[in-house]
């Protein structure tokens, strides 16, 4: 791809998710596949509001090297080890959506999705082993639970990894994942208490201590 033009559509990305409360601040990072060896991600530290095409940066797949003196988002090394694991993957999103934030808190297989969400997202959405943020632990779990087709991947007690062959189709999962979390999380509070909780607060407060 174009380097201006998958500047643009990270650019754009980033508002789409922030607008939607997918991100938020400096959390989360995008990226976008340039071709076989290189992907366009997202700075460190930078927030999605403020930031400019230009300051998005260019990484290597193989070894992590960057262009340019702006330092890329540490996530880089689980963007690079999913698209060279998945050749059909073209964009990363890694998100910290409140709802699958909440099931990755718990760590939690996402099962019982409706046929609209499977379509989407597969069976069902793995969580990754916890690792710590930035690490090798971290890129390994994250491919491991999005191997095969599946689109959506929790990590746990870290928010979520959502890709697709282009930006709009991850995006398009990230959506698909918030509102499968959310059911997720509602049918284990119904199995817990028997009733439905009134409020997405009341649910989340308990939510913890639902789960088996």
């Amino acid at each position: 791809m174009e380097l201006t033009q998958a500047r643009d559509i990270v650019y754009q990305a980033g508002l789409d998710l922030a607008g939607e409360g997918l991100v938020a601040r400096t959390w989360g990072n995008i990226s976008l596949r340039l071709d076989s060896r290189s992907f366009l991600i997202t700075p460190s530290g930078r927030r999605y509001e403020t930031l400019k095409p230009s300051e998005l940066v260019v990484v290597t797949i193989e070894d992590l090297s960057h262009e340019g003196s702006i330092k890329p988002s540490s996530e880089k090394g689980m963007h690079a080890e999913i698209y060279a694991l998945r050749p059909d993957i073209n964009a990363v999103v890694h998100t910290h959506q409140r709802q699958a934030s909440t099931v990755a808190a718990a760590r939690k297989e996402v099962t019982g999705l409706s046929e609209a969400h499977a379509r989407l997202l597969g069976e069902s959405v793995r969580c990754a082993a916890y690792a710590l943020p930035g690490t090798k632990k971290l890129v390994k779990a994250a491919g491991a639970a999005l191997d095969g087709e599946r689109k959506a991947a929790l990590l746990a007690n870290h928010g979520a990894v959502c890709v697709g062959g282009t930006m709009e189709e991850a995006f398009r999962v990230a959506q698909a994942l918030e509102g499968a979390c959310e059911s997720f999380i509602a049918e284990a509070f119904a199995r817990r208490y028997g009733t439905r909780a009134h409020t997405m607060e009341e649910m989340h407060a308990c939510y913890l201590k639902t789960l088996p």
